[in-house]
Formats: C-alpha cells, sequence, structure tokens
C-alpha cells in the first residue's frame, strides 16, 4: 500500500499547477488529474513504483491538457493549387471584412435597431442597399447558405406546385445534396424537361400549366457538358416566365459580381444578367464569409422575407458585418484578396519559387527540392475545366511513399502546410502563399 501513498491527491495537484488551472480551467485540471492518478494507481497495482509515478505526474497531465486543448480548427497553409477550396473554408476575407467582424463581436451593435426613430430595424438593411447598387436589382434578402437561399425561394414560390427545370441541370452539390432533393423538402413537385444535353425554348413552354409555380435555372458551375448541346440563356427564360406569368429563379451558385475576364479569367454569368429572382454565395467568387443572397423585384423578395423559414436561416451579426464591408470592396475590387490571388501573374510566382526552393530544401536536408510549373484552379465548382498557370515546389525523398509521409509530417505541424500529391512528389503550389516567410516559419 506504500506505493498508493506516494500519490498526491487531486487538490495537491491543483495546488501543485496552477499556471495549469489558469490556462485551461480548475474544471478540466480536476477532470484530467483524476484519469491521470486512475492510470497510475493502475500501473503501481501492476508493479510500478508509487514515488516514480507520483514523479510523472505533473509533466504526463500538463501534456494532456495541451493535448485536449489543439484544435483542428486553425490557421493552415493551403499549397494546394485550389484558391476556392471548400474544405478548407474557400474565400480568404479582406482585412477590412475581419475587422468588421471583430468588431461586431466586441460591442453590442445596432443589428435591428433603426437609430433614426428608436424603433426596430431590419437585419437585412445593413445589406440591401449595397446589393442593389453592385447587382441593379430592386431589392435583396439575405439567408446563411446558396442551398438556403434556393430552398426558400423554391418554398416560397413553388410549394404544392410545380417547378421546371433543365434535365441537364439537376445537379448534386458538395455532400452529395441533390437539387432533386432539394426541391423535394421544398415541397415542390420537380418537372424536367429537356435532355441532359439539349434544352429549348420549346421544352419549357410546352410544360408549362396552371400548377406551374416557376421555372429554374441552375447553372452548372461543378461539370461542362460541350459540343452537341444548347440550353436557354437566362435573359430568353426570364422573358419565357413573364410571358406565362411565372416566377423565373436563376441560380448562379458561386456568383460573380464583376466580369472575370478582366483578370484574364474565363467569363462567369453575373449576378447582374437577367431574371426575376437571382441566388448565388457569399464565400465563393465573392470573396466574403458564408451567406446565401437573393435578388430580384421587390414584391418578390417581400413574399420570400414572408416565408417563416425566414428566420430559421437568416444570418448572425458576425457575418452581416463582414459582408457590408466585403460589398464596398467591390467599387474597388483589386482590394479583395480572392481577385488577387485569382489574378496573380505566373512570372511571380515563380519568382518566389526560384528564391524559395534552396531555402526550403535547408529546412527539408532528406528531400530534394526544385521549382515547377503548376496549373492552380478556382475551386467551389467555379471554371470546373479552367486552370491557371502558376508555379510552385516539387519535393521528392527516398522510397515511394516519401510524398505521403512527407504531406503527413507537414500536415501534422503547428501551422499545417497542405500541398498535392502528382507523379510521385508533393508539390507546392504557391499561387495563394503571401510572404516567403509564411512558408519558411511554418516548415521551422
Amino acid at each position: 500500500m506504500s506505493g498508493f501513498r506516494a500519490l498526491p491527491s487531486v487538490d495537491q495537484l491543483l495546488l501543485a499547477l496552477p499556471d495549469q488551472v489558469d490556462r485551461h480551467g480548475r474544471q478540466a485540471v480536476t477532470r484530467t488529474a483524476r484519469l491521470r492518478l486512475d492510470v497510475a494507481r493502475a500501473a503501481i497495482r501492476d508493479g510500478a513504483d508509487g514515488a516514480a509515478e507520483a514523479a510523472r505526474l505533473p509533466h504526463l497531465l500538463a501534456a494532456d491538457l495541451a493535448a485536449a486543448a489543439v484544435t483542428q480548427l486553425r490557421p493552415i497553409l493551403s499549397l494546394t493549387g485550389t484558391v476556392l477550396h471548400t474544405n478548407l473554408g474557400r474565400a480568404i476575407l479582406a482585412d477590412e471584412a475581419i475587422a468588421a467582424a471583430t468588431a461586431a463581436m466586441a460591442a453590442p451593435l445596432a443589428l435591428e435597431y433603426d437609430l433614426t426613430t428608436g424603433g426596430r430595424g431590419q437585419r437585412d438593411d445593413h445589406l440591401r442597399g449595397l446589393l442593389a447598387e453592385l447587382t441593379g436589382a430592386e431589392d435583396a434578402t439575405i439567408v446563411n447558405n446558396n442551398a438556403a437561399a434556393v430552398l426558400i425561394a423554391l418554398n416560397t414560390f413553388g410549394e404544392g406546385r410545380d417547378s421546371i427545370v433543365s434535365r441537364g441541370e439537376l445537379i448534386e452539390i458538395g455532400g452529395a445534396f441533390r437539387m432533386p432533393d432539394i426541391m423535394a423538402r421544398a415541397g415542390t413537385r420537380l418537372v424536367e424537361v429537356g435532355t441532359t444535353n439539349r434544352t429549348h425554348p420549346r421544352d419549357y413552354q410546352d410544360a408549362i400549366t396552371d400548377r406551374t409555380g416557376l421555372i429554374l435555372k441552375v447553372h452548372t458551375s461543378k461539370y461542362r457538358i460541350e459540343v452537341f448541346t444548347a440550353e436557354v440563356a437566362a435573359p430568353e427564360l426570364a422573358a419565357l416566365a413573364r410571358r406565362a406569368g411565372v416566377v423565373m429563379l436563376n441560380d448562379l451558385g458561386a456568383g460573380s459580381l464583376v466580369d472575370l475576364s478582366r483578370w484574364g479569367l474565363r467569363r462567369e454569368p453575373t449576378v447582374a444578367e437577367g431574371a426575376d429572382l437571382i441566388t448565388f454565395s457569399g464565400d465563393k467568387l465573392l470573396g466574403g464569409p458564408q451567406a446565401g443572397f437573393i435578388v430580384g423585384r421587390r414584391d418578390l423578395i417581400a413574399r420570400i422575407n414572408r416565408n417563416p423559414m425566414k428566420r430559421a436561416v437568416r444570418l448572425d451579426k458576425i457575418r452581416i458585418a463582414a459582408l457590408q464591408a466585403t460589398l464596398r470592396l467591390y467599387r474597388d475590387p483589386d482590394r479583395l484578396p480572392v481577385l488577387r490571388m485569382l489574378s496573380r501573374p505566373q512570372p511571380d510566382i515563380a519568382a518566389q519559387a526560384a528564391r524559395l526552393a534552396p531555402q526550403v530544401a535547408a529546412l527539408l536536408p532528406d528531400h530534394r527540392v526544385t521549382t515547377t510549373d503548376c496549373a492552380s484552379q478556382i475551386g467551389s465548382g467555379s471554371l470546373p475545366t479552367d486552370t491557371i498557370p502558376s508555379a510552385g515546389l516539387r519535393i521528392t525523398g527516398t522510397g515511394g511513399d516519401a510524398p505521403d509521409r512527407l504531406a503527413a509530417s507537414l500536415r501534422a505541424l503547428a501551422r499545417p502546410v497542405l500541398g498535392h500529391i502528382r507523379d510521385g512528389a508533393l508539390i507546392l503550389d504557391l499561387r495563394c502563399l503571401g510572404d516567403d516567410s509564411d512558408l519558411l516559419d511554418a516548415l521551422a
């Protein structure tokens, strides 16, 4: 029994480790201390020395607490070559948006309070004017993501009625969420028209009945059908819907407030292009936090806002503040990080790779580091068949599993570094790298 007497009590451990209590909280330290004491008692029953087990306790307890405090939700260095990586949180926010979100977190703010009248206000009012200015729409409303925007629009105008959509636009988005399933949850009946590769105006016209609630057009941003194809452009489809007296909803998905050809990219449909209602995302090409926008006719937006579902999918103050700052930057969009990354010239990236190659090689002495050309992707379903010339580092080691081992090691860093494996090497695409020190500090 003398072995057990050598162990301190929980209270003694807490008194001996005040820094751990300050850092992790008394409750967490107490719980971890009890678990560690149970392990020590089991070791003593198996013949371990009690004094030795007691001496190890503070170190083991501190290690347990530190491990429990580590979060997977921590900043990483994305050198994957995908600018808008869904699994990595998509768009990097502008400094102005970060500052606005921080201010919103730090104090009360007039979210739903009219400072002029002293009465209740509307949280969407902070964004409606900006969205109308940037899109030319009569009005706008905001929800927590684009899937929610499509869902509430379908439910508002299609519940108990038919929604017409081209067979070639019945997409599946991330996480196996399929457009037919969203339509079913919205309470509308799917009416497919056309074929996988060709849909004509007469297909929509022939499908319209007195049960039709709306016509839905979905931008097939995640794939391309090429060669023998036909689709009805949004303005033409909107005119057809107006003649029939039904709502036309255009789901743009990623959405873009500007013509991307200005930055040397292939043009994507912009939000300004015609429809009664248009939905698009906030955290993709727009470059803000996650959100879903619905812009269009004022009377239709008013009906969406009266839908009880609206409260369930509304935005919080932090994202509204960040979105307001992001939208204001569209008066000078070159300041947006996502557009800077997408438009970064390949020669600049190649020069950075040449600078970094010898320095990274010095930090990875068991590997060979060379420069290489890369092809970056936009990501998040935007221009899926297009790539952007880039440059990066090609890292090889000894053994067929060297790239996988190195990738695992870089993921385990305090600031994980993510690349992609190609042709027996780990590739670090530098398109999204800021300062050289960001990579060197992470590796060091």
